[in-house]
């Protein structure tokens, strides 16, 4: 049997950051389906001792930021979404050589697009993950809010870890 060699992902081309963010909204989408077709609304079945599942709609933002207005904010949000995944796929076509940054950017663009189907068919974002402790909630959220919450400190470990250049100086 050949041996399996690893993708080397520096030299992934610039759509094969496209076809991860993909799967990203893909497995996004299947798991609000599967909430959908098996909780009601507001629904919740537990897990474990801190992880409910549970069906809400969400049409703010993180943290329900927003989800109060009358409904102008849909289209502000779908307009942000949009608009950051222009720049993501401009950054991705232009660095498409660093794995890691380009990673990350990857999983920001798959989560903030998942979101945006949702946005556009719904007029919300389908959350069902619930943390809670002591009787305290995390905002519920799900699998789009993960992947940009894991690329955003991804962007950041990403540019921790990078050499600083130092100004050049003139004397």
């Amino acid at each position: 049997m050949p041996e399996l060699r690893r993708l080397p992902l520096h030299r992934l081309p610039w759509w094969g950051w496209l076809a991860a963010s993909t799967a990203v909204v893909l497995l996004d989408q299947l798991t609000k389906w599967l909430i959908q077709q098996s909780l009601a609304l507001g629904e919740s079945v537990p897990v474990l001792p801190f992880f409910n599942l549970v069906l809400v709609y969400n049409p703010g933002a993180a943290f329900s930021f927003l989800s109060t207005a009358s409904g102008w904010q849909t289209g502000l949000f779908i307009g942000i979404g949009l608009a950051a995944s222009v720049l993501i796929v401009y950054l991705l076509r232009r660095h498409a050589h660093d794995a890691l940054f380009c990673f990350a950017l990857a999983l920001i663009l798959g989560g903030a697009l998942g979101n945006v189907v949702d946005r556009v068919h719904l007029g919300a974002v389908v959350d069902f993950l619930d943390l809670h402790a002591a009787g305290y909630h995390w905002p519920a959220f799900n699998l789009a809010d993960s992947a940009i919450t894991c690329g955003a400190a991804l962007l950041i470990w990403d540019g921790l870890r990078r050499p600083r250049t130092s100004p050049s100086r003139t004397s």
